[in-house]
């Protein structure tokens, strides 16, 4: 239960820091996004110091599987893009996985 209270809004913070590059890169948005932005890859650097795993590759690992899903829950409900069988497929077998 702790890390997926750490690793959800971290993958969210994850998304929605880059994603404010993205719209001002690539979307015209004005700079000001990226104050947000900033704000929130922060946010997500400093959720991921609480992982409960023993080193930072462990928990990156972890946590990929996480932004994953989370890119796609993303992509569909502020992009508007729904993910399709693989993606649904690739995220199931990343998530679910046996762990040895």
């Amino acid at each position: 239960m702790l890390t997926a209270a750490i690793y959800i809004p971290a993958a969210f913070a994850e998304i929605c820091g880059c994603f404010c590059f993205w719209a001002w890169m690539r979307l015209g948005r004005p700079a000001l996004v990226l104050v947000p932005g900033c704000l929130s890859l922060v946010l997500f650097a400093w959720l991921l110091t609480f992982s409960p795993a023993d080193n930072a590759g462990r928990a990156y690992a972890i946590y990929g599987g996480v932004y994953i899903a989370a890119s796609l829950i993303w992509s569909w409900l502020v992009e508007k893009l729904p993910p399709d069988r693989w993606d649904i497929g690739g995220a199931a077998i990343i998530l679910l996985a046996p762990r040895g």
